[in-house]
């Protein structure tokens, strides 16, 4: 408590009982409270606080020391956690749309089923973090440590995982849809099952990496590094394009990318016949004469 000291003084903070019914017994001990948090608590120590159900909003917590804290429920919505230290903390199930945790420390935190909009991750360490079924829409992890992390059946879609180093991560059954990973590491990561559908992949390096069953279609592999990948079968590479630095393994060959706009193409496919037109309806009939 010692740190929190005079910089609590400029926190919001409410404490909401929330009993269902206006007429609800005062006996009834399941009620629920929610803890609100604005205003400014830079630098500020919560280490191993019971924080479940949190709501942070507006907040400035940069810098704040979140170790071992639990937050599972908590919802962060345009909140500043920029270098905050959240390593072993407790995350599951929170909400985080438009935060900004830059730089934050996440290392061994169990994150699993978050709900994330447009947070920014950028340059954070998320070592060994459980993200398995979290929703990372469009999030910002680009230059992140993701090294070992898990994202099993997670939701990548529009994410932004350039520069990251994702070794031994594992993205088994994950929806990682039009993601970026330019120039990312993902040695020895796991891809089986995943649905990378229109997702950049130019200059990533893949040594080792698991695409057992991965959807590689419309996947741009410009110069990317999938020599040593392991599970690649030419059916796939025949959904994806690349260039002449793409590296495949021997016997594998992928199309030129065709198109290229801004790390994204078009394979120039047959375009399917329109369908032939429906028969005329039936003429009505005459009217009867009496």
């Amino acid at each position: 408590m010692s740190r929190l000291g005079a910089s609590i003084a400029a926190l919001t903070l409410s404490l909401l009982a929330m009993s269902g019914q206006a007429q609800a017994s005062i006996e009834d001990k399941d009620v629920a409270k929610l803890t609100s948090f604005g205003g400014m608590c830079a630098n500020c120590d919560l280490a191993g606080r019971k924080l479940m159900n949190a709501k942070f909003t507006g907040a400035n917590f940069a810098k704040a020391i979140l170790i071992g804290a639990d937050l599972r429920g908590a919802m962060f919505y345009g909140s500043n956690f920029q270098s905050s230290d959240l390593s072993r903390a407790d995350l599951r199930g929170a909400e985080m749309r438009g935060a900004n945790f830059t730089g934050a420390n996440f290392t061994d935190a169990r994150m699993s089923g978050i709900e994330s909009s447009g947070a920014n991750f950028t340059g954070a360490t998320l070592l060994r973090v459980d993200l398995s079924s979290a929703e990372l829409h469009a999030a910002q992890l680009n230059g992140a440590n993701l090294q070992k992390a898990r994202f099993t059946n997670a939701e990548l879609i529009a994410a932004n995982l350039s520069g990251a180093n994702a070794r031994d991560a594992d993205f088994s059954n994950a929806d990682i849809n039009h993601a970026n990973f330019q120039g990312a590491r993902f040695d020895g990561a796991r891809f089986r099952n995943a649905d990378m559908t229109g997702s950049n992949l130019r200059g990533a390096l893949f040594n080792g990496a698991d695409f057992r069953n991965a959807d590689l279609s419309m996947v741009n592999l410009g110069g990317a590094d999938l020599s040593n990948a392991r599970g690649l079968e030419q059916d796939q590479l025949d959904e994806a394009c690349g260039d002449s630095a793409t590296r495949l393994p021997s016997g594998l060959t992928v199309r030129p990318c065709n198109g290229i706009k801004g790390g994204r193409f078009m394979l120039l496919r047959e375009v399917p016949k329109a369908p032939p037109a429906p028969p005329a309806p039936p003429a009505p009939p005459s009217p009867k004469k009496w």
